[in-house]
């Protein structure tokens, strides 16, 4: 497989994920009401959600991409320092 091969099944994943997120976000009751779902087909969904998961890992080995870093599509780090900000006392 080539990178473009990679990035369109990527994107086809992140799509599934998204999509299948919404769905279930969408049928969650609210307080109280009973799930519309049936117990098989919420343990399917978190199935789904796993092999997601997992082709995503594996397709980021593929590509050597490390996932604690973020990425950024064009290769450079921002140049960003963490500033910390302290409350002036009243005094």
């Amino acid at each position: 497989m080539n990178t473009a091969e990679l990035s369109k099944e990527q994107a086809i994943l992140r799509a599934m994920r998204k999509t299948l997120g919404n769905v279930v976000r969408d049928v969650t009751p609210l307080g109280g009401r009973p799930n519309p779902l049936t117990g098989d087909t919420i343990q399917d969904i978190k199935d789904c959600f796993a092999l997601i998961s997992d082709r995503e890992r594996e397709l980021a080995e593929l590509l050597d991409f490390d996932q604690a870093k973020p990425y950024y599509k064009d290769g450079e780090q921002p140049n960003a320092q963490v500033i910390s900000f302290v409350k002036p006392s009243r005094e």
